[in-house]
């Protein structure tokens, strides 16, 4: 169970939107908490939340089908034999590591008439143990993934490495930044990046400083998840 009770998740919630600029968007992380830390949310205001495990999400989403208005963000490692319902039950995939994986999901999208928007997950600084285009991956993989119509190209995901003390991990987002600017001076007709996913509970203000557009927030918003 969260760690904090439900009055304390409205006020948290309200002290941290209060700060952010209109520009950011607050994505609750609600993985390994159960449906009433969501409801809790919902009720003070939240209408964004994230999930990093498809199956988990969807038994959530039959808990809470009398909340209207939500969107749904798939922000963990997506295995392919889960991409059908991975865009059956979320309007956001943040994280499209692979070239493999994006035409598969388009494939599928084809399949079932849906457009997701997508974020690409970009490893702006070398970080083996995460899944992720590289920079070189990426370089080569965009031609390709300007073909694949049928998945909304808008924005990037990055989450900086551990053990970075502030001025790394700002200069991380301040990279993904420089990188999105990049892309979008290349003229691809399907790729405009204009959503930066950037920040988690330990380091959204250096994101939010570096230009992100979405922050993705769990333990500040819910305290220490019980696994």
């Amino acid at each position: 169970m969260s760690a904090f009770a439900t009055d304390q998740i409205a006020e948290r919630i309200s002290n941290i939107r209060q700060g952010l600029p209109d520009s950011v968007r607050l994505i609750a992380v609600t993985k390994k908490f159960p449906s009433d830390v969501i409801r809790a949310a919902y009720e003070a205001g939240v209408r964004d939340f994230a999930e990093s495990q498809v199956q988990e999400a969807i038994a959530k989403q039959f808990e809470l089908q009398d909340l209207t208005g939500i969107t749904w963000h798939l922000i963990g490692h997506l295995q392919r034999n889960k991409a059908r319902k991975a865009l059956e039950h979320f309007q956001w995939i943040h994280s499209v590591d692979s070239l493999s994986l994006a035409q598969r999901l388009n494939h599928l999208a084809q399949q079932i008439l849906v457009r997701p928007q997508c974020c690409l997950q970009v490893k702006v600084v070398p970080d083996p143990p995460k899944y992720g285009f590289t920079l070189e991956q990426l370089w080569s993989a965009l031609p390709d993934l300007n073909q694949l119509q049928q998945l909304e190209w808008a924005g990037i995901m990055t989450i900086p490495p551990m053990g970075l003390d502030q001025a790394q991990t700002q200069a991380v987002f301040e990279q993904t930044q420089q990188l999105a600017t990049t892309i979008n001076q290349q003229g691809f007709q399907n790729i405009q990046i204009r959503e930066l996913s950037l920040g988690m509970s330990s380091d959204y203000p250096f994101a939010i400083a570096a230009g992100s557009t979405m922050i993705r927030l769990g333990t500040v918003l819910f305290g220490q998840r019980s696994s």
